[in-house]
C-alpha cells in the first residue's frame, strides 16, 4: 500500500480538520499504540466517522484492523516518515500551536 501513498491522496485525506486532528493525536503519541475508532470522539455522526477513517486509511495514513465490533487504528508512522519526511511533526505542530 506504500506506494498507493502518493502526495496528492495524502494531502486530499489530510484537507479535512477531523482527518488531520486523528493523524496529529496518533503522531503525538510516544510510541505507536493502536487505538480504536471512537477513542478520538469527533464531533461528526457514526456514519461521518467511518467515512473519515476510510479515507485515512485508502490513503495509506492509517492501518485499519476489524475486531468485528470495533476498528483498531494504527499510524502507518514509518512509511509517513520513511516517504514523507516532516509532515507528521508538522501536523502536530498545528494542533498544539
Amino acid at each position: 500500500m506504500e506506494s498507493d501513498m502518493t502526495l496528492g491522496v495524502v494531502l486530499a485525506a489530510l484537507a479535512d480538520p477531523h482527518r488531520r486532528r486523528v493523524v496529529a493525536e496518533l503522531a503525538e503519541a510516544s510510541s505507536d499504540l493502536e487505538r480504536t475508532c471512537s477513542s478520538f470522539a469527533l464531533r461528526v455522526t457514526k456514519s461521518t466517522a467511518t467515512h473519515h477513517f476510510r479515507v485515512l486509511n485508502e490513503s495509506g495514513l492509517i492501518q485499519l484492523t476489524d475486531y468485528g465490533n470495533r476498528k483498531g487504528v494504527l499510524l502507518r508512522r514509518a512509511e509517513i516518515d520513511r516517504q514523507f519526511p516532516g509532515l507528521l511533526a508538522l501536523l502536530v505542530t498545528e494542533r498544539s500551536g
